[in-house]
């Protein structure tokens, strides 16, 4: 056993949802869409909302919670959201923000954001 355990996207995609490797679990990018991968239409913080609330629930399911996310990527389609996103984001750390890097980038589907976290989940 190598200790890495491969957690499967339920979307018809080519990667896994998350991977846990030792004591971290590494999400994959999620964006705001819905079960059928269809896009949430809304502003940006809408969009944040949604692909948080949908990290959430994938930490949760794997017994990690936003409390134990330690490292962030962001990629937005437009910088000028940066401060909007902003007030959205810090709802959901409640326990503490991790580290986090944001970039400018052409997201699929014409998403507003795309986040990815890495978490704690002990060793």
């Amino acid at each position: 056993m190598n200790g890495i355990t491969r957690h499967p996207t339920p979307l018809p995609a080519p990667f896994s949802k998350a991977v846990r490797a030792g004591g971290l679990l590494f999400l994959s990018g999620v964006l705001p869409i819905d079960a059928q991968a269809n896009l949430i239409e809304g502003d940006i913080q809408a969009q944040t909302r949604a692909a948080l609330e949908r990290i959430a629930l994938t930490l949760d399911e794997l017994g990690a919670s936003m409390a134990d996310v330690v490292r962030a990527t962001v990629w937005l389609s437009d910088l000028d959201d940066f401060a909007a996103f902003n007030e959205e984001y810090k709802k959901h750390f409640l326990a503490g923000l991790p580290t986090r890097s944001t970039v400018q980038a052409t997201l699929y589907k014409r998403a507003k954001v795309e986040i990815e976290v890495q978490a704690w989940v002990g060793g």
